[in-house]
């Protein structure tokens, strides 16, 4: 069994102490990745619930340099299974094991010192967030979280609770360990933690109020300020928090004068407010210096503060709402976490991205806007890939085999805010056989009902990558104003059908068009010829093994065609509701039908003598035909009242010719999932020697939240096959030596890419495009025209008097 597609951003990273290991938290585990190739270095399982949360401690100060290397390998991660582990991470070793019982949301482990027989001693301590299960979630007051301390080296909790709150809290600490704090409702929680000669009683609180919900907080490095976002994208900070209850000679209470956005008698001097958010503020940073405050949230923008003067500058374009930031120890290098589970690499200070390490696209938060609640996956049988539509009108192709990006199309040509509105999104995507040839439907929603328009694009691949795809053809509304309810491609052979609501179905060829004045041939598709039965809406189309037969799903009644002539061979008899699938179950006689409605259906027909073979009414959220054998698996929900992505389901293996299913699998997260047979890997197999059948064939599910499992539907015994077989790590690259480590690596000259001609023409109005993006990004028109007008003067040389 082959799991993947695990969220990279579920919880922020950590980089180990040299700052050339990322470590990213990756469902049951923690995947540490090189910060110098974004490649996989090893793997630390042992957590059985999600992780998250991961600590890399600093060592001590006092401590020695072959002390400091030894401990700098060493990190805590915290999980929902109610576990802390204490890791090496560099050999990816588990050293030991605390029990907390409760499932963890948050962990910081502050360096703190001990006094033990007059001598200072370095002593881990963690401060976690928990949530209490004993207390029912359906009561509204219910105070689920807790703060509580945990002694590290004796493994047990240590004094009492530092709070109760609703849910559990994300907690923040100051680089220094002294402060640690919370972000919870309108308020904010300070604790002052005496980092030398630690006793829990001697732990201090205040609250700093605001107007409203605060979302999340960043300590100062080295003063007594504390900053705070709010879900109006207001940036508030305040300077000298706790100078009455957490100096040494406290003070009663503060007077209000001079106390400038300060609230009533809160624990502060000042408190400034900054706004360019139009959103909640997702998180914030301060700089190692302290100089500069780092923001960001669902613009998809990074925001740098200037801390003295409030002056910003910014790092756009990073397309997808931002989570976390995270900076290495040596200040050197950032990385920063997208919601659409990609995590760049930044060079510090410049904010260059230097590379990504890119995980499957999550799902779409906003609902689907085809009309139903079905999500168009796409999979490439021959090459085990899975093509996923994204938000920013992209399409991604990830490896399942291998756990990575192989590639990501821009579908749509059109710069994507993650705060506008849904205007464009990506209705259909399909792949040959093969994986030759890619098939893409984007629909531009109108305005007013005005401007609405339907798009059909073609894509080849390019060369023998699999992944790589370029543009071949695209079609404007090539079913009149009707949607696009389904593609199938003819095995072996350049065709392609559409089927529409509109009434009809296109079969389109490849072709060749000859330009004369450059002699350049172009590989493009048109339309061979339209068909459709009675005008009935056209909901689901499939070629045959062979691709002799196509079938076409008119409503609830499915006809065959001969796609050469464009010849009606034959009609089935009707459905009990609209067919949404149609797929012949590999080289045999036999065609599945699926129906989505009040009246649900799965059927399979014999298609040599025009008749339904068996029938079961079953509530499925997708299907699939092996392309070779005589089985077909249907992804059935256990009930089709609820609409949530955590709906349980199960996988049912049927052999076509009988009603009984040969095997069945539970899983979770159904709802929104999909299921494919892809092509399997001999040298996977541990019995392949011994096995006749070369034809491995395995069967991958992708859930709601895009994780999937791959494994062998035709053997009792699960393959299982660990994470580093499947994966490519990479062992640790070797520090740079000589030239390299005073100057850097030289750069390298890379020599241009051949590009691959597409079949339109460019526009001559390059211009156009120069001021599209972000307006905050752009230059004055000052510096534009002085440098537009410049590059219109001729420089001719001054002859010497």
């Amino acid at each position: 069994m082959i799991t993947g597609g695990q969220s990279y951003v579920s919880a922020p990273p950590a980089f180990s102490a040299d700052g050339r290991l990322l470590l990213v938290c990756t469902g049951h585990a923690v995947s540490v990745f090189s910060t110098a190739t974004a490649m996989l270095v090893s793997e630390l399982e042992g957590h059985e619930g999600d992780v998250t949360a991961v600590v890399v401690v600093p060592p001590p100060a006092a401590a020695t340099a072959t002390a400091a290397a030894k401990l700098a390998s060493y990190c805590w991660t915290a999980g929902l299974d109610g576990v802390l582990i204490y890791w090496d991470f560099v050999a990816a070793e588990m050293v030991r094991k605390v029990q907390v019982g409760l499932p963890v949301h948050s962990m910081v482990v502050p360096n703190i010192c001990r006094t033990t027989k007059g001598a200072e001693v370095s002593t881990p301590f963690a401060f976690i967030s928990v949530e209490d299960t004993s207390k029912p979630a359906s009561e509204a007051k219910a105070l689920r979280g807790q703060m509580r301390i945990y002694d590290l080296t004796k493994g047990r909790k240590v004094g009492n609770l530092l709070a109760e709150t609703r849910k559990p809290e994300k907690i923040v600490a100051s680089s220094s360990g002294e402060f640690l704090g919370i972000a919870n409702k309108r308020k904010i929680h300070i604790w002052s933690i005496p980092t030398k000669d630690f006793k829990p009683d001697k732990i201090r609180k205040i609250k700093i109020r605001h107007t409203k919900t605060l979302t999340t907080m960043a300590f100062h490095p080295s003063e007594r300020t504390v900053a705070a976002g709010d879900v109006t994208g207001r940036i508030l900070i305040w300077r000298g928090f706790g100078d009455a209850k957490f100096s040494e000679n406290s003070a009663k209470s503060k007077v209000d004068e001079g106390r400038d956005g300060v609230r009533g008698n809160d624990d502060a001097d000042t408190c400034t407010t900054w706004h360019w958010h139009s959103n909640s503020v997702r998180f914030l940073k301060f700089s190692s210096d302290g100089a500069y405050l780092f923001s960001g949230g669902l613009e998809g923008v990074i925001v740098v503060w200037q801390l003295d003067t409030g002056k910003r500058k910014y790092k756009p374009r990073l397309g997808s709402p931002l989570l976390f930031f995270v900076d290495s120890p040596d200040s050197s290098i950032s990385c920063v976490s997208c919601s659409n589970n990609q995590v760049y690499l930044l060079k510090m200070p410049n904010m260059d991205v230097m590379r990504s390490i890119a995980g499957i696209k999550l799902p779409v938060a906003s609902p689907s806007l085809s009309g139903s609640d079905r999500v168009a996956y796409g999979f490439d049988y021959t090459n085990r890939l899975v093509a996923i539509p994204t938000e920013n009108y992209c399409v991604q192709l990830y490896n399942l085999f291998e756990n990575i990006e192989a590639s990501e199309l821009q579908v749509c040509e059109r710069n994507f805010q993650p705060v506008d509105d849904i205007t464009m999104y990506i209705s259909l995507v399909s792949l040959s056989l093969d994986g030759r040839l890619m098939c893409t439907v984007d629909v531009k929603l109108p305005e007013e009902e005005l401007g609405g328009i339907v798009t059909l694009k073609f894509w080849n691949r390019d060369g023998s990558r699999a992944g790589n795809y370029f543009l071949s053809t695209v079609i404007y509304e090539p079913h009149s104003d009707a949607g696009v309810s389904a593609i199938a491609f003819r095995p072996q052979r350049n065709m392609a059908v559409s089927s529409s609501l509109g009434g009809n179905f296109k079969v389109w060829v490849k072709s060749l068009a000859s330009q004369s004045s450059r002699k350049i041939n172009y590989a493009g598709w048109k339309c061979q010829s339209v068909g459709s039965y009675k005008k009935k809406p056209m909901t689901s189309a499939a070629f045959s093994a062979d691709g002799s037969v196509l079938a076409v799903a008119a409503e609830s009644v499915i006809t065959l065609w001969d796609p050469d002539n464009n010849a009606l061979v034959g009609v089935i008899a009707e459905t009990l509701s609209p067919v949404t699938n149609l797929s012949f179950v590999g080289k045999s006689v036999f065609l599945m039908s699926l129906c989505h409605s009040s009246r649900p259906q799965v059927t399979v027909w014999n298609v040599s003598n025009l008749s339904m073979q068996w029938s079961y009414s079953i509530y499925a959220e997708a299907a699939c035909c092996s392309p070779d054998g005589n089985e077909f698996a249907v992804l059935a929900l256990l009930s089709s009242g609820e609409t949530s992505t955590e709906q349980d389901g199960a996988i049912l293996l049927f052999d076509a010719e009988s009603p009984n299913p040969v095997a069945s699998w539970s899983v979770k997260k159904a709802r929104g999932g999909s299921i494919s047979f892809v092509k399997g890997d001999i040298s996977l197999d541990v019995d392949a020697n011994n096995s006749r059948d070369k034809k491995t064939m395995l069967l991958v599910y992708v859930n709601g939240s895009h994780e999937y499992v791959i494994f062998d539907p035709r053997k009792s015994e699960k393959l299982v096959i660990t994470r580093n077989t499947q994966k490519k790590i990479q062992a640790e690259e070797s520090a740079p030596i000589g030239y390299a480590s005073i100057y850097g690596e030289l750069p390298k000259l890379e020599s241009k890419k051949e590009v691959s001609d597409v079949p339109f023409i460019p526009s001559d109005r390059s211009w156009e495009t120069i001021f599209s993006g972000s307006s905050h990004v752009l230059p004055p028109l000052t510096k534009l025209c002085s440098a537009f007008l410049s590059s219109l003067l001729e420089k001719r040389p001054v002859a010497n008097e």
